[in-house]
C-alpha cells in the first residue's frame, strides 16, 4: 500500500498433493517454533499469494524453500521453475541442500543448474528449549556443515541463514572466512530471547559486509504482532545494517499465523514512513533486486 515497487524477498508456495511436507501434515500441536500450523496447512499457490498481496505493488518475488521432504528438494525447484517460466514469478529461488551431506557438492551443482536458483537455505536454528529448536544439535559447529558452506562460492550461490542470535558469534567467524558468499539473514535474526542477546548477535553479523537481512517473521518474537515492538525491531535492524543491506519480506503464508498480509506489511511501512524515498525504494525492492541478482527494472 506504499505504492512503491515491492520485491517480496521471502515467499513460500506449496501444493500438498505434489510434494510431502511433514510440518504441514497432521496431527498438529501447539508445540514447536511455529505453534499450531493447521491454519496454513492447505495448498498455497501463486494465485493465492496474489490475492493476499493485491493491495501491494508486487513486481517480483523470491521463493525460499518451504520444508518439502529432503529427497524432493530438486522436484520443488523444478516445479517452481515451471511456474516462473509460465507466470514470470518467482524471479529467484532459494533451494534446499543439506550442507552437511556427503554429497552436498553434487546436490549444489544440481540446484545451481536451474535457471532461477540464486541461493540455498538449510534451517539451522538450534535452541536449548525444545519448543524453540528446529534441530537436535547446532549443525553450524560441525566441520562437515562448514565444509558444505565453503562450497557455495564454487556455484555462485548465496546462503539464506535462519538461526538464533546465540549462534551468530560463531557463524560470523565462518562467514568472515568466505567474504565472496552473500549471506541473507532470515526474519530479522529471530530474536526470541530478548533485545540484549539479539542485539549482540546482530552486531557480530552486521560487522561483515557480505551479510544482509530480511525484515520479516517478527511474529516469531511477538505472536500477536505488538505494533510498537515490531516498530522498534524494524528500526533497530536498519540502524545496525543500514538501509542498503535490509529488505522487506512477507514470509507468507507462514506469517499469516501471526497476522494478515496488509497488517504485517503495513507495520513495516509505518515504521519507515519517515525515511527518504530512496531509502524506502531500497528497502522495498532495490536491495532484494541487487542481492538476489534478479535483474528487474526497479
Amino acid at each position: 500500500m506504499t505504492g512503491l515497487p515491492f520485491i517480496d524477498a521471502h515467499v513460500h508456495l506449496w501444493d500438498l498433493s505434489r510434494l510431502r511436507y511433514a510440518w504441514l501434515t497432521p496431527p498438529f500441536g501447539d508445540g514447536g517454533p511455529n505453534g499450531n500450523v493447521s491454519r496454513i496447512a492447505s495448498d498455497y499457490l501463486l494465485d493465492d499469494y496474489r490475492r493476499e498481496a493485491a493491495k501491494w505493488n508486487v513486481v517480483g518475488m523470491v521463493h525460499v524453500d518451504a520444508g518439502a521432504a529432503a529427497d524432493q528438494a530438486l522436484d520443488e525447484t523444478d516445479w517452481l521453475q515451471d511456474i516462473a517460466d509460465a507466470e514470470g514469478m518467482p524471479n529467484g529461488i532459494v533451494a534446499y541442500v543439506p550442507l552437511d551431506s556427503a554429497n552436498a557438492e553434487t546436490l549444489l551443482a544440481d540446484q545451481a543448474r536451474r535457471r532461477n536458483v540464486r541461493g540455498i537455505r538449510q534451517i539451522v536454528n538450534w535452541h536449548a528449549a525444545p519448543n524453540r529448536t528446529y534441530t537436535d544439535r547446532d549443525l553450524t559447529l560441525d566441520p562437515e556443515w562448514q565444509a558444505g558452506f565453503a562450497l557455495l562460492k564454487k556455484f555462485d550461490l548465496s546462503f539464506d541463514l535462519q538461526a538464533y542470535p546465540p549462534q551468530f558469534a560463531n557463524l560470523a567467524k565462518l562467514i568472515a572466512r568466505h567474504p565472496e558468499t552473500p549471506v541473507i539473514l532470515n526474519h530479522a535474526g529471530m530474536g526470541v530471547d530478548g533485545d540484549r542477546e539479539w542485539r549482540a548477535g546482530m552486531k557480530a553479523l552486521a560487522a561483515l559486509p557480505n551479510v544482509f537481512v530480511k525484515i520479516s517473521g517478527l511474529g516469531f518474537v511477538w505472536r500477536d504482532l505488538v505494533r510498537e515492538g515490531v516498530r522498534r525491531r524494524v528500526l533497530a535492524t536498519i540502524d545496525l545494517f543500514g538501509a542498503d543491506r535490509c529488505m522487506f519480506a512477507s514470509d507468507f503464508p507462514t506469517d499469516r499465523l501471526f497476522g494478515g498480509f496488509d497488517e504485517t506489511l503495513g507495520n513495516y511501512a509505518e515504521a519507515v514512513s519517515g525515511f527518504t524515498e530512496d531509502e524506502r525504494r531500497d528497502l522495498w525492492a532495490r536491495n532484494a533486486n541487487r542481492i538476489y541478482r534478479l535483474n528487474l527494472d526497479v
